[in-house]
């Protein structure tokens, strides 16, 4: 067994000169990760965090560890449960250290080879690497490597900075790193394996999460917390933003590789990715829901018999709402958790019939009454409205919606699934022809101080936000490069080139 050292050191990057730290302007936010360094069942210790992080993704997983001499790698479509089921996964993927990734996409097809971690021989050393969230600059990178010469094995982003890593004239294999992140822009939470060494990275802005967890002398890396409490390890901390986390033998190094911006976190890890009983920026992501559902009783009331929560992310704000308002709340709609969740789902096809596998109406709690539906948000509006319509068949006889967010008008670039404008239910309509789209009485949103009130913040900060609050606002916190060129003409196939992680 090797385990590290308590030891822990901070400095900045050697052999990069301070000069080029220079950031992208700006204009103006899934998947899962995990890594453990210095256990002697790396492998296995992955897959139950990766479990814990099922949430984040449905589509494929992958396992990458090192043994000491070589690198094993598995990676297979569907869940971790059955692709890391039976056996010890140590036992074919042996070794002390190991990373892993649990993939959902936004673009292109579920196919193995985009599944994650990557892993490639490079002239430094082997290299695994897998991420969660999108480069935002990934398809100009693209194209200027391939001019180069480049020969890509996937249409995953991911693999740009396989070949930055590759390309850098960097000494040490963790400047080589740091070289290809200060070529990228966008929200990301990268985790690497090197055949000394676990690598953490964090966006400049934070806007993706990464944690780093202790259990007696191990370290590991998360992108919730849910992941170390699966595995019974501690939160050491979060791994800052633009933050690189050196894991080995000799301990834990902390690098600040960028210069310090405002942080802007994802608000929407607050929203709906989170798990409930994970802890992000130190608190309770099941009592910021409660409180959502708190205040939008308080914003937006309602005259109801019954308040039902869709379930399952809508459940907290839905306690939080019967709370405020003193109306009963009843678990009227039946999940079957053996179906994936609709959002995550990567066609509009499955998510239509999604909708029907998943959702069934508890027909006694519900007939005859005037119905409140509380949900986390809503997008398109496609789950929402054949809810609305599977309740009023069940027989009530009023259903009003309301949601825990505000309406969500932009897109996303920084790997959640929302990619196009035309297919926000709220960008392109009012509340009233929303209300009449959903079939529902009435419909309300939470607003957006609502939002920052219950995570804390009496109020938004309009000059510098305190989150990245984008899908609701529309003020990014990174420049959109690949975007911009494909509105401008430049690339239009880019969203069928590259995809997120």
């Amino acid at each position: 067994m090797i385990t590290t050292k308590t030891s822990q050191t901070r400095r900045d990057c050697p052999d990069i000169d301070p000069r080029e730290l220079t950031l992208s302007p700006k204009i103006r936010e899934e998947c899962g990760v995990f890594g453990v360094y210095g256990a002697d069942n790396a492998a296995a210790t992955t897959a139950l965090g990766l479990h814990a992080l099922q949430h984040r993704g449905q589509e494929a997983c992958g396992i990458a560890s090192f043994d000491g001499e070589k690198f094993h790698t598995e990676r297979h479509l569907g869940l971790v449960g059955d692709a890391f089921t039976g056996d010890d996964p140590s036992e074919r993927l042996p070794g002390h250290a190991a990373i892993g990734h649990n993939r959902y996409s936004t673009a292109g097809k579920t196919v193995l080879r985009n599944t994650q971690p990557l892993f490639a021989d490079l002239a430094a050393g082997g290299f695994a690497v897998a991420h969660n969230g999108h480069l935002t600059n990934a398809f100009q990178l693209r194209e200027q490597l391939v001019a180069d010469g480049a020969i890509f094995q996937s249409t995953s982003d991911t693999e740009v900075v396989v070949h930055l890593v590759a390309r850098s004239k960097r000494v040490q294999f963790v400047n080589k790193f740091i070289d290809a992140l200060r070529k990228i822009d966008g929200g990301f939470a990268f985790v690497g394996l090197t055949n000394k060494e676990l690598i953490g990275a964090r966006d400049r802005q934070g806007i993706r999460p990464l944690i780093i967890g202790k259990k007696d002398d191990t370290y590991m890396l998360a992108s919730e917390t849910c992941a170390l409490d699966m595995i019974d390890a501690e939160v050491f901390r979060e791994v800052e933003p633009g933050e690189v986390v050196v894991i080995n033998e000799s301990g834990i190094e902390f690098i600040r590789a960028f210069p310090k911006v405002p942080e802007r976190p994802c608000v929407f890890e607050f929203v709906y990715f989170a798990r409930p009983d994970s802890i992000v920026g130190g608190q309770s992501v099941y009592e910021v829901r409660k409180k959502m559902g708190q205040r939008l009783a308080q914003e937006v009331p309602a005259d109801v018999d019954v308040i039902i929560p869709v379930p399952d992310s809508g459940v907290p704000a839905a306690i939080g709402f019967a709370q405020e308002s003193g109306i009963p709340f009843e678990l009227g709609i039946i999940r079957n958790h053996y179906v994936g969740r609709t959002f995550i789902q990567p066609t509009q096809q499955i998510r239509d019939m999604g909708v029907r596998l998943k959702h069934s109406a508890n027909r006694k709690l519900i007939e005859g009454k005037r119905v409140l539906l509380v949900d986390d948000s809503i997008v398109r509006g496609t789950t929402s409205t054949k809810i609305v319509r599977m309740i009023r068949d069940a027989g009530a006889s009023e259903v009003h919606f309301r949601s825990a967010s505000p309406p969500i008008k932009h897109p996303d670039f920084y790997g959640v699934d929302m990619p196009n404008a035309e297919r926000l239910l709220a960008a392109n309509h009012d509340l009233e022809t929303m209300n009449q789209l959903l079939g529902s009485e009435s419909l309300g949103f939470l607003s957006i101080d609502g939002l920052y009130w219950a995570m804390g913040i009496e109020h938004r900060n309009a000059d510098f936000p305190q989150f990245s609050d984008h899908c609701f606002t529309g003020e990014y916190p990174t420049a959109l490069i690949d975007f911009d060129r494909k509105s401008n003409g430049q690339n239009p196939q880019m969203s069928l080139l590259v995809e997120v992680a």
